[in-house]
């Protein structure tokens, strides 16, 4: 069968199995990073409901998944999905005092998400967005939260720029920044020994790449958001250094010690986001740069423009001065070839007796 014909047979079918106690609707759900047309089932009487992704249930059909199984593992996931649901008042997202402290960020792409960035209240860093959630339930096993929008926050009565101020202050305490190193990373993966074995364990002063993320590692880009993270990681790192965003789930942070060439960072970047990473968690292509001294986040390409500028300045002034100097030995040299000459003293010779001759 068709995408079509799928998709009506298999609402019919779930209507079927499920019962009269629920309603079913086909649309289309936008969300950051992605879109997609599902079925939605609600319960009757209720206002949230459970989504079920009808393009991969096709993709399922076309791998040569019996349809039978498709809709019987589509039901297992609906009724899972209800009974796994955070208990929730809905009737609490009209109260912002109540779900401030429930304030968190994201960090996605201003590009890829356009279009549903119009209907968000959002901040923009370089080619991102930060945009904002309340985070009902997290948990090591999943989570659950809600996206404002610029509807919920009308309704709400909170102005964009005091939603962004109280995400600043509450997310790092709800989902503080976490700085590992690498090494440290796969000592955890692979045990202490097998590590020490392959030569992975590195001193931490020698240490020059590490991963930021938040501690259930959802989201865990939205550290480039926060206040202070970047001072945190200049301390932890030990100077300047690149962000590499990896998912929109952490990013790498990568010492610069003059070893790494942006251009070569860049190339990596694309070539894991393309072979990778899921579409539904790439963050961008682009290779960040973070000056310590100046307390400049910018992207990469505008670090090494600005840093060579800052050169070319330098060898101007230093050109300048040399100029100037040699200008002012030319003066010099010139002011004294010019001052007029002392008389030269009459040469006297005297007799022994000391009479003019």
């Amino acid at each position: 069968m068709n995408y079509e014909e799928f998709k009506q047979q298999i609402v019919d079918d779930l209507k079927d199995r499920l019962g009269d106690d629920y309603s079913f609707r086909v649309n289309e759900v936008k969300k950051l990073n992605q879109s997609y047309e599902a079925v939605a089932v609600t319960p009757e009487g209720s206002n949230i409901g459970v989504n079920m992704p009808l393009d991969k249930l096709y993709d399922a059909i076309q791998n040569d998944v019996p349809y039978e199984v498709v809709v019987d593992r589509t039901v297992d996931a609906i009724e899972n999905g209800f009974d796994q649901a955070p208990k929730f008042d809905v009737n609490m997202l009209s109260d912002y005092e109540q779900m401030k402290n429930k304030l968190a960020m994201e960090v996605v792409s201003a590009e890829s998400n356009a279009e549903m960035l119009e209907t968000v209240p959002h901040k923009n860093i370089e080619d991102m967005a930060v945009v904002y959630r309340f985070v009902l339930e997290s948990s090591e096993t999943g989570g659950a939260s809600v996206l404002v929008t610029n509807q919920l926050l009308e309704n709400m009565g909170v102005t964009p720029d005091q939603l962004h101020a109280d995400a600043m202050e509450n997310a790092p305490q709800l989902r503080p920044a976490v700085i590992t190193g690498m090494s440290d990373l796969m000592v955890e993966m692979m045990g202490f020994e097998q590590a020490e074995m392959m030569g992975i364990i590195i001193p931490p002063e020698d240490e020059k790449m590490f991963v930021a993320t938040v501690p259930d590692k959802t989201h865990g880009a939205s550290v480039l958001a926060y206040q202070d993270f970047m001072e945190q990681a200049a301390e932890r790192v030990g100077g300047d250094f690149f962000i590499l965003p990896s998912s929109i789930h952490e990013c790498l942070i990568v010492r610069d010690d003059g070893e790494m060439k942006y251009e070569d960072l860049k190339a990596m970047v694309k070539d894991v986001n393309a072979t990778q990473v899921d579409p539904a968690d790439k963050l961008t292509d682009s290779v960040y740069h973070y000056d310590s001294k100046e307390k400049i986040f910018e992207l990469a390409e505008k670090f090494v423009e600005r840093q060579e500028s800052r050169d070319k300045a330098a060898e101007k002034e230093e050109a300048e001065e040399k100029g100037s100097l040699l200008d002012d030995l030319k003066a010099k040299k010139d002011e004294v070839s010019k001052s007029p000459k002392k008389d030269a003293p009459d040469k006297v010779s005297k007799s022994k007796s000391g009479a003019e001759l």
